[in-house]
C-alpha cells in the first residue's frame, strides 16, 4: 500500500480514537458508576468469588460455565495490547499514562457488567441449540433498532480478522522469529492448525482450552513480572509517586524518552487502556452470552471481573516492571527511545538477563494466540446473526486460513485497520447501553433486593 494511503487510514483511526469516543467511554462507564452506586467496588469481592469459586451454576441454561465464559472473554482481551500497548503508552505518554489507564479500568468494570448483563437478558437459542447473544441482539430486542445490530455484528466481523486474527498473529511470528529465529511460515502453519482443532469445536471446544491456558498464562506472567518487582521493590513506592505526579503534569525529557505532554499522557493512557480492555466495545459480551446462569446478574457480576484482572492486575505489573526497572528512559540501538516489545522485553532482560527477552515473547506469543481463538467465537457468531448458522463453517474455514496469512505478511497498515473498525463497534455499543441502562437499572436492583432474602441465590 501507497504511503499516503497509509497516512490517510492514521488520520481516519486517529479520527475514531479521538476526544469524542474516548470521552463517550470513560463517560458511559462514569454514568452506570453513578447509576449502580458504584457496584464495581461494592460487589468485586462478591463477583470474584462467583468467576473463581462458584465458577458454575449447572442447572441454568447455557453452553458452558460462568468460569469458562469468562476465561474465553478474557482470552479475547487479555493480548498485546497488556504488554506491548502498556508499552507503547509509558514510551509515548510517561508514567502518568498509567493512571489514566488505570481509569479505564475502574470505570470499565461496570461497563462491562452492563453489556454482560443485556447480553444475556436478550440472548436467543439458536436453530441449532446453541445460545446467541451480544450487542446484535440487544440492539435488536431491546432498542429495536435492527439497522445498528445489523451495522454492529459487520464491524465485528470485519474486526475478527483483523484486531482478532492478523495481528495477533504476526506478533506470534515476529516474537518467535526475533527470538528464536523461526520461520514465520512454520510459525503459520503450526498456528493454523492449532487454532483450526480449537475453533472447530466451536465454544465448548474454546472453552475447554481457554480454562486450561488463560489461568496458566496469567500466573506464569504475574510470576515473571513479580521476580521482576521483587528485584525492584524499593524503587516501587517512588515509581507510584511518578505517576500520580505526571498524571496531572507534562513529563520532562529523560534519558531516551522524549517527553511528553499532559494532552498526550491522558489521551495515549486512555486509548491504550480502552483498547486493552475492550470496555464498552461490545465484543466480551458475545462470550457471556454463552453461560449457564439463572439469572442476567450473575453472569454480568463475573464479567466485569475480566476488566478488573485484564487492567487493574495485568496491565499494572507490566506497567510497575518497565519503570522500576527504568527501562523506559533507556535509548534503544537507534539511540531513541524504545517501544512496544522491545521495551517489555529490556525491562525484563535488567532482571533476568537474557532470559528476559525469552519469557516476555513466550507471555506475548500465549497472549495473542489465546486472543485470536477468543475472537474466532466472536466472529462467528457475528456473521451467525448476520446470515445463520449456515455460514459458520465458511467462516471458520476462512480464520483459519486468514492465521497463516498474518503470520507470513507484513501488517503495515493491518493494525491501523484493526484499530479503526475496533474503535467503530464501539459506537452502536455505547448507543444502545445509555438507551438501555434504566434497564441495567432495574434488573441489578430486583436482584439485590432478592440477595438479601436468599443469600443463596
Amino acid at each position: 500500500m501507497t504511503a499516503s494511503f497509509h497516512d490517510t487510514l492514521t488520520t481516519v483511526s486517529g479520527f475514531v480514537w479521538g476526544w469524542p469516543l474516548m470521552i463517550l467511554l470513560i463517560g458511559t462507564g462514569a454514568w452506570f458508576t453513578f447509576l449502580l452506586r458504584g457496584l464495581q467496588f461494592r460487589l468485586l469481592p462478591y463477583a470474584l468469588w462467583l468467576a473463581f469459586i462458584k465458577r458454575r451454576e449447572a442447572s441454568s441454561e447455557g453452553d458452558i460455565s460462568h468460569f469458562q465464559a469468562l476465561m474465553t472473554a478474557m482470552a479475547a482481551t487479555v493480548g498485546t495490547g497488556n504488554i506491548v500497548g502498556v508499552a507503547t503508552a509509558i514510551a509515548v505518554g510517561g508514567p502518568g499514562a498509567v493512571f489514566w489507564l488505570w481509569l479505564t479500568g475502574l470505570v470499565g468494570m461496570v461497563t462491562k457488567y452492563a453489556e454482560a448483563l443485556l447480553a444475556v437478558k436478550f440472548r436467543i437459542v439458536s436453530a441449532n441449540g446453541t445460545m446467541a447473544g451480544g450487542p446484535m441482539y440487544y440492539i435488536e430486542r431491546g432498542l429495536g433498532q435492527k439497522w445498528m445490530a445489523v451495522l454492529f455484528a459487520g464491524l465485528t466481523v470485519v474486526a475478527s480478522f483483523g484486531i482478532g486474527n492478523m495481528t495477533q498473529a504476526n506478533a506470534v511470528a515476529d516474537g518467535l522469529h526475533a527470538t528464536y529465529g523461526i520461520n514465520p511460515r512454520d510459525t503459520g502453519a503450526v498456528l493454523t492448525v492449532l487454532s483450526g482443532l480449537v475453533l472447530l469445536f466451536g465454544i465448548k471446544g474454546i472453552a475447554r482450552v481457554t480454562s486450561v491456558l488463560v489461568p496458566f498464562m496469567i500466573v506464569f506472567y504475574l510470576a515473571i513480572t513479580a521476580g521482576v518487582l521483587a528485584v525492584n521493590f524499593k524503587a516501587i513506592p517512588s515509581v507510584l509517586l511518578l505517576i500520580l505526579q505526571h498524571a496531572f503534569s507534562p513529563t520532562a525529557a529523560v534519558g531516551g524518552f522524549a517527553g511528553a505532554a499532559l494532552s498526550q499522557t491522558v489521551r495515549v493512557g486512555l486509548a491504550r487502556g480502552l483498547f486493552s480492555n475492550e470496555s464498552g466495545l461490545g465484543s466480551a459480551p458475545i462470550a457471556a452470552a454463552a453461560a449457564r446462569t439463572h439469572h442476567p446478574v450473575v453472569q454480568a457480576l463475573v464479567s466485569m471481573t475480566q476488566t478488573f484482572i485484564d487492567t487493574i492486575v495485568v496491565c499494572s505489573m507490566t506497567a510497575l516492571v518497565i519503570l522500576t526497572s527504568g527501562a523506559w528512559t533507556q535509548a534503544g540501538p537507534d539511540g531513541a527511545g524504545m517501544t512496544g516489545a522491545l521495551l517489555s522485553a529490556t525491562a525484563f532482560s535488567t532482571t533476568y538477563g537474557p532470559w528476559g527477552g525469552q519469557l516476555a515473547t513466550l507471555s506475548l506469543v500465549l497472549f495473542a494466540w489465546s486472543t485470536l481463538i477468543g475472537w474466532g467465537y466472536y466472529g462467528e457468531k457475528a456473521l451467525q446473526y448476520l446470515a445463520g448458522e449456515k455460514a459458520i463453517p465458511v467462516y471458520r474455514t476462512i480464520f483459519v486460513s486468514v492465521v497463516y496469512l498474518g503470520c507470513t505478511t507484513r501488517l503495515e497498515t493491518c493494525w491501523t485497520l484493526s484499530d479503526i473498525f475496533n474503535g467503530l463497534m464501539a459506537l452502536p455499543n455505547l448507543v444502545a447501553l445509555l438507551c438501555l441502562s434504566p434497564l441495567v437499572a432495574a434488573e441489578t436492583r430486583a436482584y439485590l433486593e432478592r440477595l438479601k432474602t436468599q443469600p443463596d441465590l
